[in-house]
């Protein structure tokens, strides 16, 4: 199935796809002769957890347990206290720990709609989850197959770092792009910032996929200029918003890279972008077999390869196809998108609504600044005020240092915003990161 057409192109390669931290190269010719313990059990149509990274042994069953016809559901540890309830919503018969059968739930196949779907259609499937921030995580089933025919369009190959995690539509984008055209993945265990400029300058990495909060950091890493080295070509973000001042502020350090917006989600894997210019946060948004609309400011897109559904949700898709993204959008003079915000993030203070994001911005102009973060509170009179949270580059300040700071901070703010956007409470302190690398 796939994987004959992936060894077809990969014959002539004698080269790795895949480096790990322990110096381990996998060349893709090799990938059978990885042993998978217990794999002889799966049948086509089983629902089959794998708990792994990007790592030879887990990206072998992964692959295997695909060309075998199962519906792969892959997960990381990083995600542990959520496994049970993934378990569950997926309706998952076995657990793979990396390349061993590490459990078998059930070997039964439980009975779903859309499920059976996959299965009388004889073809693999793909179970992802969101992230849960407006609920419980949806389990998200694609048809593997139209799932993989948009990365058989040519490109250039690259030497990327795996840093998108194993369980995230932009980790398991960047490992079938690599997969399809011919090029190399550095494996990576640790992410933070020291660790993945050491990994970057001494494997020569061209591409880092990942995300605006880890960019930042990145920014203000010590000698960040120097210590990259300069192998690195593009840097392409996603997942969350970016700030023009964090975008701009990287563009000057790096003049010979290329920043490359990214977009797309769980229901409909990565879209095809095209940014303004390197250093805008606007873009547009299509590709192959795909629309977009605007309404209300909204972002909605019609996408051919999309997901099957929710396992555990009503689909989300109106009666024409269309998927609302929840995205608020503004659009310029050329026809460019930006993202500003969610529709649950609008903040509403007297009947006049604004998004965070906009005070964020303002507050990341500020050179002592090194993270923001703005968000609504419930007001008996104004029906919302704002508060912001506030990471300084010097955590070492007093109560006198910090009631200056706080001052300048609305003193600057009140030159560029309207009075009703000004933060009614500064909170100063540690911003917290996802494991993906978001804010909190």
């Amino acid at each position: 199935m796939f994987l004959d057409y992936l060894r077809e192109i990969w014959s002539d390669a004698e080269y790795s796809f895949l480096q790990t931290p322990n110096g381990n190269h996998l060349r893709f010719k090799d990938i059978d002769k990885v042993s998978i313990s217990g794999i002889e059990n799966i049948r086509a149509g089983d629902v089959v957890v794998v708990i792994g990274d990007f790592d030879s042994e887990s990206i072998a069953t992964l692959l295997n347990l695909l060309e075998r016809g199962a519906i792969v559901v892959p997960l990381t540890n990083e995600t542990c206290g959520q496994h049970d309830y993934f378990v569950q919503e997926s309706r998952a018969q076995y657990i793979f720990e990396k390349n061993v059968l590490a459990k078998i739930v059930s070997s039964s196949q439980q009975e779903h709609t859309l499920l059976d779907y996959l299965r009388n259609k004889e073809h693999p499937g793909l179970i992802l989850f969101t992230t849960g921030t407006t609920g419980s995580p949806k389990a998200i089933l694609h048809d593997f197959l139209p799932f993989i025919s948009r990365y058989k369009t040519p490109r250039p190959p690259l030497k990327a770092v795996s840093f998108l995690l194993f369980d995230h539509i932009g980790g398991i984008n960047t490992l079938f792009h690599i997969l399809f055209n011919l090029g190399q993945i550095v494996s990576i265990q640790n992410r933070a910032v020291g660790s993945v400029v050491n990994t970057i300058r001494d494997n020569s990495v061209e591409l880092l996929p990942t995300t605006p909060t880890f960019l930042r950091m990145l920014s203000l890493y010590p000698g960040i200029e120097t210590s990259l080295g300069s192998s690195l070509k593009i840097i392409s973000y996603g997942t969350e918003r970016m700030d023009q001042p964090t975008l701009q502020r990287l563009c000057d350090q790096f003049p010979e890279v290329d920043f490359r917006q990214t977009y797309g989600m769980s229901e409909l894997g990565i879209l095809r972008v095209k940014s303004k210019a390197r250093d805008s946060v606007y873009m547009t948004v299509g590709g192959e077999c795909v629309n977009t609309k605007i309404v209300d400011n909204i972002l909605y897109i019609k996408a051919e390869n999309r997901m099957l559904g929710y396992l555990n949700a009503p689909t989300p898709f109106d009666d024409e196809g269309w998927y609302c993204t929840k995205d608020i959008v503004k659009i310029d003079t050329d026809g460019y998108l930006t993202i500003i915000g969610r529709d649950s993030d609008v903040v509403n203070i007297g009947g006049l609504k604004f998004m965070p994001s906009e005070v964020e911005s303002r507050l990341l102009e500020m050179s002592f600044i090194s993270k923001a973060q703005a968000y609504s509170r419930p007001n008996p009179i104004t029906g919302q005020h704002l508060e912001v949270k506030i990471e300084l580059e010097d955590d070492s300040l007093d109560a006198q240092q910090l009631a200056q700071i706080r001052k300048s901070i609305i003193n600057n703010l009140s030159t560029k915003l309207p009075s009703y956007m000004l933060p009614s409470r500064i909170i100063f302190g540690d911003i917290k990161m996802s494991h993906r690398f978001k804010k909190l």
